[in-house]
């Protein structure tokens, strides 16, 4: 299973790609693998400043439904609209197409609680 060494990850299973004070947020592999084909992502907090560990947005697959969790606080300043025609882009290219949201970073010390990819692959086994 792929596990892109220059990301950042946590525990709920998102990656996080930083490039400055933005930092891009999308679900792993791993995720996806686990939910099955992604129908529809929601994100409704487009403009809002949300919390670490707060409910962002939500992903819809055939048999469930899961909760989006903030890896970071910061102002979510963009989502990827492509995914409201093609969710199966989650699917089929979660790290680059199936990329979620991207979100102006509040505090950058909150990166080091992140994982690392050695990290998450031992959380996944």
């Amino acid at each position: 299973m792929s596990i892109p060494a220059n990301l950042k990850y946590t525990k709920d299973h998102e990656w996080v790609s930083i490039d400055g004070d933005i930092a891009t947020v999308g679900i792993t592999a791993f995720a996806q693998s686990e939910l099955g084909d992604i129908v529809y992502v929601e994100v409704e907090t487009e403009g809002e400043s949300v919390e670490a560990e707060e409910i962002f947005g939500s992903v819809e697959a055939v048999k469930t439904v899961s909760d989006l969790f903030m890896p970071i606080s910061g102002e979510i300043i963009e989502f990827n609209s492509e995914l409201e025609a093609n969710p199966e882009y989650v699917n089929s290219d979660p790290y680059g197409k199936g990329w979620m949201i991207k979100v102006k970073i509040q505090d950058d010390s909150q990166i080091n609680e992140l994982l690392d990819a050695a990290g998450y692959e031992a959380l996944i086994g």
